[in-house]
């Protein structure tokens, strides 16, 4: 079991495990890691230099969205992740936005996401929910990738 853990380009997903635990998924591993899936994120936005709540009102300025809102968790390597919940819900899981490779509809309480590796999950999260959350996302990578270009 690992203490602290810091998003990065090998992350999948963060998920909640049990009352003070996540399991987060990367390329070819699995961690508990003894923290919450909210908290990992808020580490891992200071560890890069901002804050959780930083990310989260340059996301909504730029979305124009107030709730679950998709944060850019380190702009050089463009690591963007999304919540499919409210983020304070025990219940959130993040998602990492350039790991996705498709989602699809397990019932009306579940996604499968499988991710560019070919792994693949099942959170409870509707369908149509998980999209929602996906093309927030997308939308504000987009943005943020015309920003600077021009």
């Amino acid at each position: 079991m690992i203490n602290k853990y810091e998003f990065s380009k090998g992350t999948l997903a963060i998920v909640p495990n049990d009352d003070a635990s996540s399991i987060v998924f990367e390329d070819d591993e699995r961690y508990v890691i003894q923290e919450k899936p909210f908290q990992i994120m808020e580490d891992s936005c200071r560890y890069f230099g901002s804050s959780y709540n930083g990310r989260k009102e340059g996301a909504k300025n730029i979305l124009g969205a107030e709730y679950k809102v998709p944060i850019v968790v380190e702009d050089s390597n463009n690591l963007i992740a999304f919540p499919t919940t409210s983020p304070f819900s025990d219940d959130c899981a993040w998602i990492s936005l350039n790991r996705v490779h498709n989602i699809y509809k397990v019932d009306n309480y579940s996604t499968k996401v499988i991710f560019d590796n070919n792994q693949e999950i099942i959170l409870p999260c509707s369908f149509r929910s998980m999209e929602n959350q996906l093309a927030r996302a997308s939308r504000l990578n987009l943005v943020l990738k015309n920003r600077k270009n021009s």
